[in-house]
C-alpha cells in the first residue's frame, strides 16, 4: 500500500506523548528503536485517503474494509492521575526523493485527524529527509 501526501504542521503536542517511557518501550519492540519525541503529519486526499481509512478500519476507529496491513497495538496507561491512550501501529518505509526511513504510522484511539497521517520514526524526519510544509512524500506499507 502507497500513501502519498503534503507535510503539514501540527499542534506541536504530540512530543508529550511521544517522550513517554511507557509508549517509548513499545515502540523499541514495534520499530526496533525508540521514536523521535514527536510525529510528522502528513494531509492526504483522493486514494490515498482511501487507503488511510482502510487503516483506521484496521485500527478499529472506523467501519468498512480492512487494509489486510499488520497492526501492532499500542498500550495506554495511566501516571499522576492522566490518562495517556492507546493506538495503533502500522510498520512502513517514509520515502523522499532518494532518502527511505523505517517508520510507522501511528493512529491513537483518541484522534480528531481523519485526513491526517501520523509518521513516527527513530529520527527527526524533517531534519533527517530535508523536508518541510507543503513537501510531497511517500509511505509504503510493510
Amino acid at each position: 500500500m502507497r500513501i502519498e501526501g503534503i507535510v503539514s504542521s501540527g499542534l506541536g503536542r504530540a512530543h508529550i506523548f511521544m517522550s513517554q517511557h511507557h509508549y517509548q518501550e513499545q515502540f523499541k519492540t514495534i520499530i526496533g528503536r525508540s521514536a523521535w519525541p514527536g510525529t510528522l503529519n502528513v494531509k492526504v486526499e483522493g486514494e490515498s485517503l482511501i487507503e488511510y481509512r482502510k487503516l483506521r478500519v484496521s485500527a478499529g476507529l472506523d467501519e468498512g474494509t480492512e487494509s489486510g496491513a499488520i497492526a501492532h497495538r499500542i498500550k495506554g496507561f495511566d501516571r499522576d492521575g492522566v490518562s495517556f491512550g492507546g493506538a495503533t501501529a502500522f510498520l512502513a518505509q517514509f520515502i523522499v526523493d532518494e532518502t527511505s526511513h523505517d517508520c510507522a504510522i501511528l493512529i491513537p484511539d483518541l484522534t480528531r485527524h481523519e485526513d491526517v497521517v501520523e509518521v513516527i520514526a527513530g529520527v527527526f524526519l524533517r531534519e533527517s529527509c530535508s523536508i518541510q510544509d507543503g513537501d510531497t512524500v511517500s509511505i509504503f506499507l510493510e
